[in-house]
């Protein structure tokens, strides 16, 4: 076993897994592979030999002795109370990572290392685009008793903190599964879901690269239409016919995109499974790739709750949360999803359980000004305007047909504005709004950071305003936690109230 049961009083030095270079080296290979190629080719339309001829074989040389260094320079040990780093060479530098600031742990392990029994970690505390250590890689056995620890150390810091609020403070040392998710649940995954779509983008993109001339890509398109046209004439089907074979590829364009989510959700969510485990959450999922993420419960800034109108089809919804942890949002190895799909009543159950003493869902919803769905239309009337005038000049009075779109965007706005609503109480804060695509956004008061009220120039003229409340590690994916177009007493007196709650508590990360 490695250090990690080392004597506290004596902590020893470790190293990373003797196989760490090399998966340092492929990394750096993935960020160079591109240059060191156009060095190769370049070096040899020129007609020269030698040096050119070695550059790329000479690079690679480099990156091999970078990595080297990096596994012998890299060393880590485990403290009683934290983490200390030590790395580099010529500029050496040393960090002292306390237990009680680690957020998150996360544990990544690719189809590679699964084959060589290791595994990626990275340790994140609040704030900042990269994680506090980033340890690539070390052995799995060692990832998991690292991750034991910092969740043993974190169950006593929550321990600590219920004694000081007045609780039992005592951890729950059993594993309890939360949510798994079946094969049947994952394909639904994949039907509610546009991953297809993200996979035909960037396959467009690709090809867009490695054709830059749009001038080949429109001819090839016009000869595939003409072909397909001329094909329609000789079989004589007729415009019932030929709006019927369109409708018909169209319906095989999008089975195939959700065929491809189906299969992209397969591969990411395999055997999801959310536990608790010593007041920590643990989330385990991938099929090639293993991704494991744990967070403290304390740790959750704010929820967000979705159903699509996919969603209602199937009777699901997804739970998703924010953590003040860095890093870009669509980090796949971030831990955000909560529950990808489940029931309502199964989403509602994991809230509550998590929020314990909370009232999820709220009782009553405060409802928003009906006459507020104008404002919501009178923001699409503009661009649907200037889509028709755009339409016009190019296609004539055909253009203008796009104008139809406003009695169905007057109709969604009305809807809209008939479900938007807010709920305060001692515990936590609510909004909710969506109609076509529901959704609800909310936040114990006791997280809040910062509260705003603002107000626009129509805002001021019809004597409305926004109370827009921040936490930490909002994303920019799910919907700002605000109340809109609320009466201006009502939203100075709800700015006051939530003032003197935010004043009289203490700020709990």
């Amino acid at each position: 076993m490695s250090g990690l049961d080392a004597s506290p009083a004596t902590p020893a030095e470790q190293r990373l897994h003797r196989w760490s270079w090399l998966f340092v080296l492929l990394q750096q290979l993935r960020q160079f592979i591109v240059p060191l190629v156009v060095l190769l080719f370049a070096g040899r339309r020129g007609g020269s030999e030698g040096w050119w001829e070695l550059a790329p074989l000479l690079g690679v040389g480099a990156l091999v002795l970078v990595s080297v260094l990096q596994y012998f320079t890299y060393r880590y040990r485990v403290g009683r109370d934290g983490i200390t780093i030590r790395s580099g060479l010529l500029q050496r530098s040393q960090r002292e990572i306390p237990f009680a600031r680690i957020h998150n742990v996360g544990l990544h392990q690719s189809l590679l290392h699964r084959l060589f029994g290791v595994a990626e970690v990275r340790l994140e505390s609040a704030g900042g685009q990269k994680p506090e250590a980033h340890m690539r890689v070390l052995g799995i056995d060692d990832a998991l008793a690292l991750e034991r620890l910092v969740r043993h150390h974190g169950a006593e810091a929550a321990d600590a903190a219920a004694a000081d609020a007045g609780g039992n403070g005592q951890a729950d040392s059993d594993s309890r599964t939360l949510l798994a998710l079946t094969t049947a649940e994952i394909v639904r995954l994949g039907l509610v879901s546009n991953r297809g779509m993200i996979v035909f983008a960037a396959g467009f993109g690709l090809l867009w690269q490695l054709f830059p001339d749009e001038r080949l890509i429109a001819r090839y398109a016009e000869d595939s239409f003409q072909q397909a046209a001329g094909y329609a004439g000789e079989l004589h089907l007729g415009w019932p016919g030929i709006a019927s074979a369109m409708l018909a590829v169209a319906g095989l364009f999008v089975f195939l995109l959700r065929l491809l989510s189906v299969a992209l959700a397969l591969s990411q969510y395999h055997g999801f499974r959310l536990s608790e485990t010593q007041r920590r959450l643990t989330v385990e999922r991938g099929l090639f790739a293993r991704v494991r993420s744990s967070v403290a419960p304390r740790r959750i800034q704010a929820w967000f709750l979705q159903e699509t109108l996919l969603h209602r089809w199937f009777g699901r919804r997804s739970l998703r949360i924010d953590t003040a942890t860095g890093g870009r949002e669509d980090d796949p190895r971030k831990l955000r999803e909560l529950a990808p799909i489940a029931t309502p009543g199964a989403c509602d159950a994991l809230a509550l359980h998590l929020l314990p003493g909370a009232a999820w869902p709220p009782a009553q919803w405060r409802p928003l000004p009906r006459n507020a769905w104008w404002r919501q239309f009178a923001g699409s009337v503009a661009w649907n305007l200037v889509v028709a005038a755009a339409l016009a000049w190019q296609l004539g009075a055909w253009g203008l047909l796009v104008l139809l779109w406003l009695p169905w965007s007057a109709y969604a706005a009305w809807r809209q504005a008939g479900r938007m609503g807010y709920s305060v109480d001692e515990r936590l804060v609510a909004v909710r709004g969506g109609w076509w695509s529901r959704w609800w956004r909310f936040a114990e008061i006791d997280k809040l950071q910062a509260l705003r009220l603002q107000r626009s120039p129509l805002d001021r003229w019809l004597g409305t305003a926004s109370l827009w409340m921040d936490t930490a590690g909002a994303g920019g994916m799910s919907p700002p936690l605000r109340i809109r177009y609320l009466p201006m007493e009502e939203a100075r007196a709800l700015y006051a109230q939530l003032g003197r709650t935010l004043a009289a508590r203490r700020l709990r990360w």
